[in-house]
């Protein structure tokens, strides 16, 4: 997956440290229910499509552009649904980073999900009770927390 340049210029002066970064996660449904995943290049496990907020950017409209670069679907936004930070992440060339994550529920508005860059094997659409395996732990979460929403009470801030 490409790094943005912000995180390489980050990295120039930072070498591998730890970044505290801020990303984005879409759980888009679809009117019969069905939720929008793809198959990562760099693990070969399906999740919630998400990406990293680039400076300057605003959360859902990040949320929107990512979805429908890697997939080709459009999308509306419904609510935030969950706010956490993640564990550290170690990357094979000695990166090291932590995100905190925005995760979105949105629903489908129009357009054929497929590969659409270099981030995906392959992406699809899954009933809830049939999920792809190997799926990510974080994007398990992530789908529970926009399935369970209930906008009364607003976002889930802490497990």
């Amino acid at each position: 997956m490409p790094v943005p340049e912000f995180i390489t210029a980050l990295r120039r002066h930072v070498g591998t440290d730890l970044l505290w970064l801020s990303g984005v996660s879409a759980v888009v449904l679809d009117a019969d229910g069905r939720l929008l995943l793809g198959r990562r290049t760099d693990t070969g496990r399906w999740a919630v499509i998400s990406g990293i907020l680039e400076p300057g950017e605003q959360p859902a409209p990040a949320l929107l552009r990512e979805v429908l670069e890697e997939t080709g679907v459009h999308a509306e936004v419904e609510a935030l649904v969950s706010v956490f930070s993640g564990e550290e992440m170690r990357y094979p060339n000695g990166d090291r980073a932590q995100y905190l994550d925005l995760t979105f529920r949105c629903r489908y508005t129009g357009g054929q999900a497929a590969v659409g860059d270099d981030e995906s094997l392959e992406v699809g659409w899954f009933a809830p009770e049939a999920l792809p395996e190997p799926l990510t732990d974080s994007s398990r979460q992530r789908i529970a927390d926009a399935l369970a929403h209930d906008p009364a009470a607003g976002p889930r801030f802490a497990r």
